[in-house]
């Protein structure tokens, strides 16, 4: 598997510096945390030692290690010289460990300016099929053994037709209460004060992700505007960013979108993410004005963060997340409970 790790990051490099990306690296411990609403970041401090040097840090600093190196790439971004870059980065998200979970993993997240969510499905399935022309079937979602194609071009499906097609209804001209009533009748079972964003989740989740990229991989498109704080609506429909993910064989390989490059709008859409975290009982933190200044800079851009963990379980037919990293989260916490 270590072989199978290091191939599959030589292969994303070639394929990426073939299409004129840039390898950067970002910090991890950063000052800003993300808003995201359902992610808790580590916390760390730094503390200098005395004495502070002259223009130094004086007293210690909150830090986080970053759930996504996003915030400062689009930063790059805006600086220029950095038109098209990418990063392996090493993210941190606590409390995630399932099959599909690690709470430290690896992500390969790129960006182009001028560039669109299309353009960067366009570059992300080239990449996937540089490393491999197919790659084993998963047992389970409907699926027996075999191979799924990686062959270009994958599908492509908006929200609305997935709902038709595999929840059986429309969910974007329903309020909640009448979105609750569709989901029961479709087999899901919402919690009754579900808001409408938790019915769009949980009815994804539950009803459209498992049969999604089965024959061949997916580019899930066109989420509710509420699904993409970073995202840009899309013009001729304001209901929907535009924003994909892509799936294959079961698993989610990949999240992108055409950027928001406005710099008062970011602003207002991480204001709502701090109300909506303060309402889930979760810390706010402060917005990170170098970041929003940056946007306004960009011009046209797409990005898309692309798990690198789960892109080697689809490649070897791994079954679990903890199969393909050498220091598994749960091995690793279960053997610290046993030191004495």
């Amino acid at each position: 598997m270590a072989r199978a790790r290091s191939a599959l990051a030589r292969k994303l490099r070639q394929g990426l510096e073939e299409r004129g990306y840039l390898e950067v690296e970002t910090p991890i411990a950063v000052p800003f945390a993300g808003q995201e609403p359902h992610l808790r970041p580590f916390e760390t401090v730094f503390t200098p030692d005395p004495p502070v040097p002259e223009g130094g840090v004086a007293g210690a600093r909150r830090l986080h290690l970053h759930t996504s190196p996003e915030y400062a790439m689009k930063r790059l971004l805006g600086r220029g010289g950095f038109a098209r870059c990418y990063q392996l980065a090493r993210v941190f998200r606590d409390g995630e460990l399932s099959p599909s979970h690690n709470p430290e993993f690896t992500l390969l997240e790129l960006y182009a300016s001028p560039g669109s969510a299309s353009s960067i499905m366009a570059d992300l399935e080239q990449l996937l099929f540089l490393c491999a022309e197919e790659a084993p079937a998963r047992q389970g979602h409907g699926r027996g053994e075999g191979k799924i194609p990686l062959r270009p071009p994958f599908e492509r499906l908006t929200c609305r037709e997935a709902f038709r097609r595999y929840a059986g209804f429309d969910p974007f001209p329903l309020a909640a209460a009448p979105f609750a009533q569709a989901a029961r009748a479709c087999g899901v079972r919402p919690a009754p004060d579900a808001s409408w964003d938790d019915l769009f989740t949980q009815v994804l989740l539950e009803k459209v992700e498992p049969a999604l990229g089965i024959d061949r991989p997916t580019f899930l498109t066109a989420y509710p505007a509420s699904q993409a704080a970073l995202a840009r609506l899309d013009p001729e429909d304001p209901r929907v960013a535009d924003r994909f993910e892509l799936y294959a064989a079961g698993l989610e390989l990949a999240t992108g979108w055409s950027e928001l490059c406005d710099g008062a709008e970011q602003r207002r859409r991480l204001q709502e993410e701090q109300a909506l975290r303060e309402r889930l009982g979760r810390e706010v933190f402060p917005l990170d004005e170098r970041f929003l200044a940056s946007l306004d800079r960009i011009g046209a851009a797409g990005g898309v963060a692309v798990g690198f963990d789960r892109l080697l379980m689809l490649l070897t037919g791994a079954k679990t997340i903890a199969d393909v990293l050498l220091f598994p989260a749960a091995e690793e916490y279960a053997q610290a409970r046993r030191a004495p």
